[in-house]
């Protein structure tokens, strides 16, 4: 996701794998044509030194780490407090890649990304009769949530679908638009 215009550049649908993460990665490199800031949280796929992000990127982009400590959540919950956030106790940066600017190394931005695709695609929602079972059926819901997240959304940030905030388009598309333009 691009900080700015929240634009979501690319996604993957997929196990949470090393060849997965390489994917992802290699699209995300054929999309973005100069050097850029990339922040990740610490998981081992991208961030170690045989990490996917520098088996794809090398030293061709600023990258850095954000990793969150909670709180220790008590050994008994009620029921009810099972699916309550732990709070943040402390955030630690590091710089892994080049010299990116530890003040924009964030995964906040895409944290609230996925809690959009959880609130507006039920195909995300565990105990419902939304969940998806079916991979394939999951991957064009999401293809559906980012075109719509893109081309139709206003963001309250800038007052323009994350299209208008990229100069990839003047309006924002309708959904019967965005339809349209898919076939």
């Amino acid at each position: 996701m691009d900080r700015v215009s929240k634009l979501i550049i690319n996604w993957r649908t997929d196990k949470h794998t090393r060849q997965a993460a390489e994917d992802f990665l290699n699209d995300l490199k054929g999309r973005v044509q100069n050097r850029f800031q990339l922040s990740t949280d610490n998981w081992l796929g991208y961030a170690s030194d045989k990490g996917a992000v520098r088996g794809v990127f090398g030293d061709s982009i600023d990258y850095a780490t954000e990793t969150k400590f909670y709180a220790k959540a008590p050994l008994r919950l009620p029921i009810r407090r099972w699916f309550m956030p732990q709070k943040v106790v402390a955030v630690r940066k590091r710089v892994r890649i080049g010299e990116p600017d530890l003040k924009l190394t964030t995964t906040s931005h895409c944290e609230r990304t996925n809690l959009s695709v959880r609130l507006f695609n039920r195909r995300f929602t565990r105990l419902t009769l939304g969940y998806s079972k079916k991979l394939e059926n999951l991957r064009h819901a999401v293809a559906l949530f980012i075109a719509h997240f893109n081309f139709c959304r206003v963001h309250s940030a800038h007052g323009q679908t994350p299209a208008q905030a990229a100069g990839l388009t003047e309006k924002a598309f309708s959904i019967a638009e965005l339809l349209e333009s898919a076939i």
